[in-house]
Formats: C-alpha cells, structure tokens, sequence
C-alpha cells in the first residue's frame, strides 16, 4: 500500500490484513517518539473553543479576519510543500484549515505533516476565503489533542461493513455525517415529544424496570433472579400497569418515555430492547387517544421535519391531520370480502376454515378468527396512518368492552406503511372483569402460551380502589423514528442495537 497517499488521504483501496498492520505499527511508532519527546497527547486534559465549524460558515461575513478556536477530527489532510490543507470535522459539520509553514513555525508544521488522519485536534486562526471560494480558517497555533492509532475506513459498504457499523457505531459516526443526521433528528423528535406532553399538562414520570410480574403486554419477557429476595424477576415489557395505578392514585396525566425488554426475535423492525412512550389521562377514552396520537405526531413532524409529507422507502407518508379511522370489523370485510359482524362464532370458523388460514390452538373463537383475517388480509395494505378501532375482546385483555357489543373492545391501532404504530385503550377499570380477563390468560399461559399475561393481583386491588375512566396509548418511538428518517432498519436507528457475539 502507498502509505504517502494514506497519508495525503487520497482514495485507496481498503488496506489487506498486513498493510493494516504495519500502518498499525507505524501509528504506534509515532505515538511512542511524542512521548519520549514530552508531547503526549493523551496527557492533553482541555481545550476551549469558541466555534464550531458551521459558525464559521453560517456567519462568515461577521466573522472574516477574526481568530476562532475550533476543535475536531482530522478527516483529510493534503501536503503541499511549505503551506498545506486538512479538513476538520466536529459535532457539526467539516471546515477546511490551511496550515502555513510561515505561520505555524517550521517545528510545528513538522509535527503537523507527521499527523494521521484520524488524529484530534485542536487549532486557533483566523477566518478567510481561498482564492477558490471556500471558507477556511488560515491556523497559527495547533495542538494534537488525541492520537488516533487505528485507520479509519475509506469506506462502508455492503453487508459484512452493514453488520460492522452497528457493531462499532463510534466508526459509523465518524465515517457516515448521514448517520449523526438520523441521531440528531432522533433526539429532536424524543425532546419535541416532551414538549407536546408537557404543553398538554401531563407529567413524566419513571416506573420499575424490574418487576416480580412482567405485564401489560403479550410478550416474553427477559427473566433474571435477585439474589438478596432469592427470587426470579423480570424485565418489563410494558410500563401500563404502574402508570395506571398512578391514575388510582390520582395523578391525572401521565407519561413515560423509557426502554422496554422483550426476549423475542430480532430482525428489520424488532430489537430485545426498544423505546416506548405511553401515555395515560384520566376522564377521557379511545376517542381521545386518538386525537392526541394524531396531534403529537403532526407537533414533531412539523417542528423537526418543517413538513407533514414524508418519504419512507420510496412512498410519500402523509402525517397531515385527518387520518383515516375505521373498525377492524369493516377493514377485513374491505379487503377480504368476510363480513364479520354478520356471522355467528361457528360461521366465522367455516369461513376461515374454507379460506385455508392456520388457526391456532385454542384460538378458535370469534374474535380470534377476526383477529387472524385482520392479520393475514388488511395490515400489510394499510400504507398511510390509520387508525384500526374496536378490536375483539380475546386480545385485548386491559381494555374496556364496548357498552354496544361486548364482542369487542374501545380499542385502536395505528398502522403506517402495513406497521404497527402504536396501541391505545379506553382502559379497562372493572376489576371483575380484569380479574376474569387475567384468568383466562393464565389459563392460556397454562396452555403453553408463554407470551399470555400472569395474574397481577396488586393491580386488581389498585382497580377495586377505583379507577376513573381512563384512556391510555403506547408508541414505538423508534419506529416514529425510522418512518421520520427513512430508515429501512431499526438498527438505523439505535446506536447500539443488539448483535450476536462475532465469537
């Protein structure tokens, strides 16, 4: 490999196992003469700036012939002779630098032509525009804050470097500016959730992560054991049980935005741990969730993407207000053809028998097959967000029966793109009816469904204390994310997302 262009950071092919290697060696070498010479870098402890480098661009007119004070990486690097370039790259954004031998000192500019790319740096000097037009900063003092002893990729592509990026992020982030992009959008969209939340009067609050009961969801939960209690607990899969017996308690309005644990599957749309908001308010129901669902999605729409209209994979998402809502009884008739809400239990197992579908054991009944030709005919066709309400009883153990046919629940989904967006309930707060739910779903669990509920006793005491009419909504935050960023993968969109041990 020509090291001279590694050095000058020309485009070169990715180094082989030796010539990394011996530019392993050569970085170390380096290092070691610093150190022996008294310069450390890693004995450096602070530097101040008074800029980044997009304040240098953003008001360059303002800031022409004035000395700042940047601090970055070196991402380039281009040897001249007696005056040379390098580009520096900060938290947000690249600035060109142009290193003078005159104005550095002959040592310094010595030192300077011996940096990697890679290397931290801090530089002071004063702002010009080149002869071709572009911002730079003309350096007059450099120091080398930190030494970088591994090269940085060229580049990132294809599968094995995919299963790399998320593996060593810190790479991905230096390499790819996009992927700083998605995680600058990604708190924005966490901070503007807040501040809707918050504007409407609600208070965020934190509940367990370990519990004795994994609940308020179907899923698998993560077991542990505590060993002062001597007793398996578990990681929560949702935060709905104690946010409602904040609303026995009286705390009105509540949210929580905190990570959720499944041991479930991994793939494009699904991690073992993932982030969640859920929201509860008293003295409302389902209708008003979805209101607020709608409002909080258009608020971070508008305030970090400046629109409603986005493009995920190619189709344009419309965020707008007006969604689309309709029961999922009406949503398999629309696509399937089966009218549900004309059949007996026994002529919905014909028809779903006479379709071919694979019916589960012990899920037979009606609001099981509705569910089922739900799943097998409408969601993947539901592109823009849609709210899929009044779903059957058998899988909606915490939510309210509908008073106009107990069949059903005041339940909703929302759907963009054929996925799950979020889930919401007029709350279940009958504690009988709570307590029999909760048996049938270990009786279901019994039955070797790992994912049913187990039995909250404390829960159905805190409803017995009494709980008001309550409407409550949880949302995949990261899934917000990767519909708000045109991400295909939730790992686009987690800095450190799960992966199998490379061992």
């Amino acid at each position: 490999m020509d090291m001279e262009k590694e050095q000058n950071g020309a485009p070169v092919a990715e180094p082989t196992q030796a010539e990394l290697n011996e530019l392993l060696r050569i970085r170390r070498e380096k290092l070691a003469e610093l150190q022996q010479a008294g310069a450390d870098p890693f004995e450096q402890v602070r530097f101040d700036r008074t800029h980044f480098t997009t304040d240098v661009k953003e008001h360059f007119e303002e800031l022409e012939g004035k000395t700042v004070r940047l601090a970055g990486r070196m991402m380039s690097k281009r040897i001249m002779g007696k005056a040379s370039f390098a580009d520096l790259s900060d938290r947000y954004g690249r600035l060109q630098l142009y290193m003078k031998r005159d104005a550095l000192g002959e040592d310094v500019y010595k030192g300077f032509k011996k940096m990697d790319i890679g290397d931290l740096i801090g530089v002071a000097g004063e702002v010009f525009r080149t002869k071709k037009g572009e911002i730079s900063v003309m350096v007059t003092e450099l120091t080398l804050l930190s030494k970088n002893l591994i090269p940085l990729p060229e580049k990132w592509h294809g599968l094995k470097d995919t299963d790399m990026r998320y593996r060593q992020r810190y790479v991905d982030l230096i390499i790819n500016p996009e992927v700083r992009d998605t995680f600058e959008k990604r708190s924005a969209i966490v901070r503007e959730i807040r501040r809707f939340m918050d504007g409407r009067g609600f208070m965020e609050v934190e509940t367990p992560c370990l519990n004795t009961i994994p609940g308020g969801a179907a899923a698998r939960p993560f077991v542990t054991h505590h060993n002062a209690l001597d007793i398996d607990m578990y990681m929560r899969i949702a935060t709905e049980l104690h946010l409602k017996r904040l609303i026995v308690g009286g705390m009105e309005q509540v949210y929580e935005i905190g990570r959720i644990f499944r041991n479930e599957g991994m793939d494009t749309r699904h991690n073992p741990e993932f982030t969640t908001i859920e929201l509860y308010q008293a003295y409302t129901d389902y209708n008003g969730m979805m209101d607020i669902t709608e409002d909080m999605v258009v608020h971070v729409c508008e305030k970090v993407l400046g629109t409603t209209k986005v493009t995920y994979q190619g189709t344009e998402l419309d965020f707008s207000k007006g969604w689309k809502r309709m029961t999922m009884a009406d949503a398999v008739k629309e696509y399937s053809g089966l009218d549900f809400m004309a059949m007996s239990p026994e002529q919905a197992l014909e028809a779903v028998k006479a379709r071919g579908l694979e019916i589960e054991k012990n899920k037979d009944s009606w609001g099981d097959l509705l569910a089922l030709c739900y799943d097998e005919y409408v969601e993947e066709k539901l592109i823009q967000p849609t709210f899929i309400t009044d779903y059957p009883i058998e899988v909606s153990p915490l939510a309210k029966r509908k008073a106009s046919d107990p069949r059903l629940t005041e339940r909703f989904e929302c759907f963009v793109y054929g996925r799950e967006l979020c889930n919401a309930f007029s709350e279940l707060n009958d504690p009988i009816d709570q307590r029999q739910r909760f048996e049938r779903q270990v009786a279901l669990r019994e039955a070797g469904d790992d994912e049913a509920n187990m039995m909250d006793t404390d829960f159905v005491t805190a409803l017995e204390y009494g709980m008001p009419p309550t409407g409550g909504m949880g949302m995949g935050i990261d899934r917000l994310v990767m519909f708000l960023t045109d991400s295909a993968s939730i790992r686009d969109v987690l800095l450190f997302p799960t992966m199998k041990p490379l061992d």
